[in-house]
């Protein structure tokens, strides 16, 4: 029978690359209190740490056939426990940038979607309170607000005088007020 637990790293791995199980074993109990308390030091965390020893050493179970250790597999093993405590360190910084401008962006308030879609909607609700007014007064308003004619301008074009039209586009504007009041503050 063979004894394991006396093997060399570098026998262990070449019977790790045939599939022996058991090389697999030892490797494992060798390594994983040393390489948990390294990632343990460097992440803060343990729960993090003992994930990072369990994925490498899954990773080396899957891999086994593939397996390069070009020196000794103690170097292998803390080189590959550190490119992943690199990898974790740099996701926890974006994730960090990402949390904090998105706090930014909820602190300023502004959603610009939202303001646009009030927008929309309060040019609706103006629209139908237009289209509601009686049929010469939505045309002097019209001419006034839409095609920025000035009131002798649509005075001379619908015959009218000055004064009328400036009659009606306060009466077009109070009713319009009266309409929209309520519905303008709820949008807003």
């Amino acid at each position: 029978m063979l004894d394991y637990g006396s093997l060399s790293d570098f026998e262990l791995t070449d019977l790790l690359k045939e599939g022996d199980a058991a090389a697999y074993t030892v490797i494992y109990n060798r390594y994983f209190g040393e390489l948990f308390i390294h990632a343990s030091n460097r992440l803060n965390d343990k729960e993090e740490a003992q994930d990072v020893i369990h994925e490498l050493f899954v990773t080396i179970w899957n891999k086994k056939q593939d397996l390069l250790v070009k020196s000794d597999l103690a170097a292998y093993l803390y080189t590959s426990v550190r490119n992943r405590i690199l990898d974790i360190i740099a996701h926890r910084q974006v994730e960090s940038k990402y949390i904090n401008s998105l706090q930014g962006f909820l602190d300023q308030g502004y959603c610009i979607t939202d303001h646009l879609v009030r927008e929309r909607q309060l040019a609706e609700l103006i629209q139908k309170g237009v289209s509601e007014l009686p049929l010469k007064m939505r045309e002097v308003f019209e001419l006034s607000r839409k095609h920025c004619m000035s009131h002798k301008e649509i005075a001379v074009q619908l015959n009218i005088s000055e004064q009328t039209v400036r009659k009606q586009v306060n009466n077009a504007l109070k009713i319009l007020r009266g309409k929209l009041g309520i519905m303008v503050f709820i949008c807003i």
